[in-house]
């Protein structure tokens, strides 16, 4: 179970908002992290208390190019998960292979309001509004998905499997 406050963004969001070109010269989660976000929002890794916060956005999320900075620098900076209307493609694999928990749900990108409570089981694909009330659903992750994030990550499970 994944619980944290909101913080709410809408359509679009891409990659070079989620972490701009200038810091790509590093892969440290951390350091991609204090500058997340901060084409939108200066402010936004002040905002974020780690492990308790989660993302909520419109369509579209994660579109731009297809580096793998993007989920890194959400992770860094302590987001918990993000829940969107609609996200890219290779957004929605590079979060998976960092062990970055996303869901897919219109509903609740719609209901989910900035500093609502948010609970999520990401096995059932129930997105819970602890605020309002309200229940969302996603699809939930298939078994293979589910272990790569519980990993931490793709490169964690395989090092995991390798060591035995």
């Amino acid at each position: 179970m994944i619980r944290g406050k909101a913080v709410v963004f809408g359509d679009n969001v891409d990659t070079d908002v989620i972490i701009p070109a200038r810091y790509l010269t590093s892969t440290d989660p951390k350091e991609l992290g204090k500058h997340c976000m901060e084409g939108l929002d200066p402010h936004f890794p002040q905002r974020i208390t780690p492990g308790a916060t989660i993302l909520v956005a419109g369509k579209n999320f994660g579109c731009g190019s297809s580096r793998e900075h993007a989920p890194l620098a959400l992770k860094g900076c302590g987001v918990s998960a993000v829940v969107a209307a609609s996200f890219a493609r290779i957004f929605f694999r590079n979060a998976i292979n960092i062990g970055l928990p996303i869901l897919e749900s219109e509903e609740a990108a719609r209901g989910i309001r900035e500093g609502d409570m948010v609970s999520i089981d990401l096995a059932r694909g129930e997105i819970r509004n602890e605020t309002t009330g309200e229940i969302f659903w996603a699809r939930p992750f298939p078994p293979f998905l589910q272990e790569i994030i519980a990993a931490g990550g793709l490169m964690n499970l395989v090092e995991k499997r390798v060591k035995g």
